[in-house]
């Protein structure tokens, strides 16, 4: 049951991907850019050749322990480049940014509060004592795309295990 639960929480956030996720201020906005996310888990197969090879399939059963890749396609669809375009996805309650991620993956501990990357941020413990923030504590990631040119298109990932 639990594992079912689990799956639900990540096809909700595959779902939450799908939308822009972008700054309030710039959902106001009319963009020419549009996102489309997914989630992917990780399985690592043996080809004929009895080689281990790694396999982004749709999410089936999953457990804790188990590998997601989150994904978001944009597409500039306008005339002109737009500039300076953020995208930022919540990660899933369900999950924990994985150890492997790119550490300099813009990331945040509070909810979208403050930014940067994760050896520099803290969190302030059940003691009150502040502690140096680990994957566990990610609650969000965000990309500043500084350039998308007219037709322009692209693929943003990060990677995750289920709690």
């Amino acid at each position: 049951m639990n594992s079912l639960r689990k799956l639900m929480l990540a096809m909700a956030a595959a779902t939450a991907l799908a939308a822009p996720a972008m700054p309030l201020a710039a959902q106001t906005t009319t963009s020419p850019v549009s996102l489309s996310g997914d989630v992917k888990a990780v399985k690592v197969v043996n080809d004929a050749d009895g080689k281990e090879r790694t396999e982004l399939v749709e999410p089936g059963t999953i457990i804790p322990g188990d590998r997601l890749i989150f994904g978001t396609d944009y597409a500039n669809t306008g005339a002109e480049a737009v500039t300076n375009f953020t995208v930022t996805n919540p990660l899933p309650a369900a999950v924990r940014l994985s150890p492997d991620a790119d550490p300099a993956l813009d990331v945040s501990v509070d909810g979208g509060k403050t930014w940067g990357v994760l050896g520099a941020l803290t969190v302030t413990g059940p003691d009150g004592a502040g502690r140096r923030a680990t994957h566990a504590d990610v609650t969000h990631v965000r990309w500043v795309l500084e350039s998308i040119g007219s037709g322009a298109s692209g693929r943003l990932t990060y990677p995750a295990i289920i709690r």
